[in-house]
């Protein structure tokens, strides 16, 4: 977190954080039996093959998401705001290539299987989640963005854990989680100092965080739900 920030600033982010948290409460990702499943190398490499062509659909609209939320905040003059978001995307787009790129290779790295050639419905909700939320309002994007990079740290370093323990997979093919393992530490404080400088209701965030760890919730139901029914 910044170190100049007073105390009002440190009162604000830990109501947010708070908030956030108390969204996410009984979904936190990494206790979902897919995750469980995962970390455990009980996934079939079908399975995360299919989960890396719905997993992208959240990536490939997170910088478009961001581009938004910045351009909104750059607009009203809520530049300390913006200023965090441009960091956070600065970081998709070249830390220190494209975050879409390095997961084209963890994905290309998987064994080839027969997968599905679009995302499925969930994801695709996944993705419209994210849009709406940033057309609704910057709060209400950034609070979904917390919903979700808070946890992303922890959740990446399980993944990358897992590929290489269970499926043998190298650091070339690690290497977008194991990014993400170090980076979303900070993307999370980031969501959530921006939301404190945009002086955000908590309420607001609660209701904008819950619909995204339901989101999230749901993608992981779908591969389960899948992986059932293939069995």
């Amino acid at each position: 977190m910044a170190t100049d920030m007073n105390t009002a600033d440190t009162d604000a982010i830990t109501s947010l954080s708070e908030a956030v948290a108390r969204a996410i409460e009984g979904r936190q990702l990494l206790t979902h039996p897919f995750y469980r499943r995962w970390e455990a190398g009980e996934l079939a490499t079908s399975e995360l093959a299919e989960y890396a062509v719905h997993y992208r659909a959240f990536e490939a609209v997170l910088p478009a998401v961001l581009a938004d939320v910045a351009t909104s905040l750059r607009a009203s003059g809520e530049d300390a705001a913006a200023e965090l978001v441009e960091r956070n995307l600065a970081d998709e787009l070249g830390r220190p290539t494209s975050h879409l790129a390095l997961f084209d290779e963890f994905a290309a790295a998987l064994p080839d299987e027969p997968v599905a050639a679009v995302p499925g419905p969930a994801a695709e909700a996944l993705a419209a989640t994210y849009r709406d939320l940033a057309a609704q309002s910057p709060v209400a994007a950034l609070a979904g963005l917390a919903a979700y990079e808070t946890q992303a740290a922890d959740i990446a370093a399980s993944k990358g854990d897992g590929l290489r323990r269970w499926y043998g997979m190298d650091a070339a093919g690690t290497r977008f989680w194991d990014l993400h393992a170090d980076l979303d530490a900070e993307h999370g404080e980031w969501a959530v100092e921006a939301l404190a400088a945009l002086g955000a209701d908590a309420a607001e965030v609660a209701a904008a965080a819950d619909l995204a760890a339901g989101a999230w919730w749901s993608l992981l139901d779908e591969r389960e739900a899948e992986a059932s029914l293939a069995a």
